[in-house]
């Protein structure tokens, strides 16, 4: 019985291990997102979505006793707030792009509006 105790202990602990491992990556992604390092960012979420994977099927096997829930809930509170700021500069991101796609296109309207009615107009002297 002892055997299957310590097998289980160790079990708990390899899955805390993993949600541990998960906040490193959130943090990582942090620090990626706050350095505005959107290639590395991309590729620091691949390997994320790889340990959520992982971490899902370790749930599924596995009972947590009191302490190690208390210390996965603390954990998945980092890992929430963690990635709220990464989700938040996202979106900040995504919206300075638009806004820059936005100019760019009015200023490509602008040229094709001024070149269409009258081409040689930016040669002419005034």
């Amino acid at each position: 019985m002892s055997m299957e105790h310590g097998g289980e202990a160790a079990g708990q602990r390899a899955l805390v291990e993993h949600y541990e491992a998960l906040r490193s990556r959130t943090r990582q992604m942090l620090a990626s997102a706050r350095d505005a390092d959107w290639p590395t960012l991309i590729d620091q979420q691949e390997d994320y979505l790889m340990q959520v994977e992982r971490l899902a099927t370790l749930e599924a096997e596995r009972q947590l006793d009191a302490a190690n829930r208390a210390r996965k809930a603390t954990l998945l509170e980092e890992i929430l707030e963690n990635d709220l700021e990464i989700r938040t500069r996202l979106i900040e991101r995504r919206d300075e792009l638009g806004e820059l796609i936005g100019a760019a296109q009015r200023q490509r309207k602008l040229h094709r509006a001024y070149d269409v009615s009258d081409p040689g107009h930016g040669s002419r002297a005034r």
